[in-house]
């Protein structure tokens, strides 16, 4: 049993696809095929139940799969252990952010962090599945570390840094009967067609939540994965919108009011795996944002 081996088992139980999980690994399908079949002639059992139309792990690769992880991660912090003591922090990051964050310098904070260990491979993926998918990644071992939109309550299994708070502002036409007030309350939006998020983006998942507790659930017209063009929509006048203040410029004819009464705020939480330690290049970076680099 090779760590090759455990890699191209892994990549297929999360993939359930030899021919997505060979893109995963960078190999060629009759390889991970070839793999994942002498593994199985080493354990002595089937690891997969194999069909024409679908692969599904086993009574026995569902045991398997999280002593397999388990042995990778092992064998990664001994190598890296070694490297790190003749040559400096090593290691790889794959780090999980959203498509607007607004309040925290990501860029800064990695680029920070590169130029003091370089030797660390950083992968960063922006998700257009939202806070609720960067979080699953992160349980399912297929990121370690993810900024996420989303309050502690739904992040169970993980563990939580917060970085920011931001409250909710209210984004109306210029024209809008409620562009004159001060401040906007949810209760005066009842009826109205929005601008949002997807479902599972973390400021979405919130309002949602407040307008089902209001009685009055939202009709959503208009969805897009980046608050930046919000206003654009906005002044288009289809619809009104409700988003954390990142400071998005409204522009010409679109107006920005508080939201009032509604106890909103949006969470910006840095999350990692609560079920395993972090690995040394994971807790360098976890220590440089705690210290406020």
């Amino acid at each position: 049993m090779d760590t090759r081996q455990l890699e191209y088992f892994v990549a297929v139980a999360e993939e359930l696809s030899f021919t997505r999980a060979a893109q995963r690994v960078f190999a060629v399908q009759s390889t991970v095929s070839a793999a994942v079949r002498s593994l199985e002639a080493e354990l002595g059992t089937r690891l997969f139940d194999r069909s024409t139309r679908r692969v599904a792990l086993s009574a026995a690769g569902t045991a398997f799969l999280p002593e397999a992880k388990a042995a990778i991660e092992a064998l990664e912090r001994a190598r890296a252990t070694v490297q790190e003591a003749s040559e400096g922090l090593r290691g790889s990051l794959r780090i999980g952010t959203l498509t607007s964050v607004g309040g925290v310098d990501l860029p800064g904070l990695l680029g920070a962090f590169h130029r003091r260990y370089p030797l660390v491979d950083i992968h960063v993926a922006v998700s257009i599945t939202g806070s609720t998918g960067l979080a699953d990644e992160v349980r399912q071992g297929r990121l370690d570390v993810a900024l996420v939109g989303l309050p502690e309550s739904d992040l169970a299994g993980l563990d939580v840094l917060r970085l920011d708070t931001r409250p909710f502002v209210v984004v109306l036409p210029a024209t809008h009967r409620l562009a004159a007030r001060k401040a906007v309350r949810l209760a005066d939006l009842a009826g109205e067609a929005f601008i949002d998020t997807p479902r599972g983006f973390g400021n979405r998942v919130l309002l949602d939540r407040a307008f089902d507790a209001l009685g009055s659930p939202r009709r959503v017209t208009v969805e897009v994965a980046d608050l930046r063009p919000v206003p654009e929509y906005v002044r288009a006048g289809l619809g009104v919108a409700v988003i954390p203040d990142t400071s998005v410029p409204a522009g010409p004819d679109v107006v920005v009011r508080p939201l009032a009464g509604a106890g909103l705020d949006w969470p910006l939480n840095l999350v990692t795996a609560g079920a395993k330690p972090p690995s040394r290049a994971l807790r360098t970076l976890l220590d440089l944002v705690e210290s406020g680099i």
